[in-house]
């Protein structure tokens, strides 16, 4: 495991100002999609979790967009996008995320995904390795079976009716109450509780809650992650790859990330001790040290058509990405 760089970004990565990153729309094959975009230069694309939005990265966006092309949308039935009744499989998302980027004129990019967009980025440097310059997991999810009862409750029938009666505002602002049913199911005070607060008071909207359910059946159901892309991690072997997570996360245990770690030798990975389900969120500063040590230490992937297709038929990589990757 290796150590974030030595100079905290907040003393060495200028900000923009906030209102750089307001909410942008635009028609992708005839529904809306919000996105946060600003800054100039590398493209870096970040992709939230489920019941979340581009607000996520709201603590570190200014500081990587000084240097880098930012761009976070709000997924399709997320945040300020359309919430349509349609397909809210893995590869769709990935194929939106791509769809977006070219639109905005990024062929190719640094994709970072946190829980549900981990899967996604994932995905979409499988689908579309050519786009991938890096990958970044962070708290991901598709690493392992294990996930929070929470989301595998949410799957099982009826919940239709019961997400409703928990995402009510006074049920949602009640403190103590909310406190102590999320910590009997190892949720705890802090910044875990206020970003799933959050992104759960969203659900009392019905077409944000139909998207959620349609994407978590997707991936989860009352067993736990039915998707998992470990039998495919080798191909990260030829792409800057690296793993952020919180010791502590009740939602994802971190023993996924060190286990796809250990499958991925030239990984980096980098665990926050006093950190849950959010690193980006609890440590926004070794956040942005870790991300910006690991883009200036590593070139680009540049994976042809012929080295993919022999790592297909192979079962294993052909060769190493440039750059210095740390284990």
């Amino acid at each position: 495991m290796s150590t974030a760089a030595a100079n905290g970004a907040q003393g060495t990565v200028r900000r923009l100002p906030p209102e750089e990153f307001e909410l942008k729309e635009i028609l992708l094959h005839g529904h809306r999609v919000a996105y946060r975009s600003a800054g100039s230069g590398p493209a870096i694309v970040l992709v939230h979790g489920i019941t979340s939005n581009s607000a996520t990265w709201e603590r570190v966006m200014p500081y990587l967009a000084t240097r880098f092309t930012v761009i976070a949308p709000d997924l399709i039935g997320h945040g300020e996008s359309a919430k349509p009744r349609g397909d809210y499989s893995l590869g769709a998302y990935a194929s939106g995320v791509r769809d977006l980027m070219v639109t905005l004129g990024q062929e190719s990019a640094t994709f970072v995904g946190h829980s549900l967009g981990g899967g996604i980025v994932m995905q979409l440097a499988y689908q579309f390795p050519e786009r991938c310059e890096r990958l970044v997991l962070v708290d991901s999810g598709g690493l392992g079976r294990d996930v929070s009862f929470l989301l595998r409750a949410a799957t099982l029938p009826f919940s239709e009716v019961v997400l409703p009666l928990l995402a009510h505002t006074r049920l949602l602002g009640a403190g103590r109450a909310v406190g102590n049913a999320l910590g009997r199911v190892g949720l705890h005070a802090g910044t875990d509780m206020a970003e799933l607060a959050r992104g759960h008071a969203s659900l009392s909207d019905p077409e944000a809650r139909s998207a959620f359910i349609h994407t978590l059946r997707t991936i989860v159901d009352p067993r736990g992650q039915r998707v998992n892309a470990t039998d495919r991690l080798y191909l990260a072997e030829n792409i800057p790859f690296m793993l952020v997570w919180g010791a502590r996360d009740p939602i994802i245990p971190v023993e996924h990330g060190l286990a796809a770690h250990d499958l991925v030798p030239s990984s980096r990975l980098e665990v926050f001790e006093d950190a849950g389900h959010f690193p980006h969120v609890d440590d926004p500063q070794r956040f942005l040290d870790v991300l910006l040590d690991f883009i200036e230490t590593t070139e680009p992937a540049d994976t042809d058509s012929e080295a993919w297709r022999d790592m297909l038929k192979s079962g294993k990589p052909v060769s190493r990405p440039r750059g210095r990757p740390r284990g």
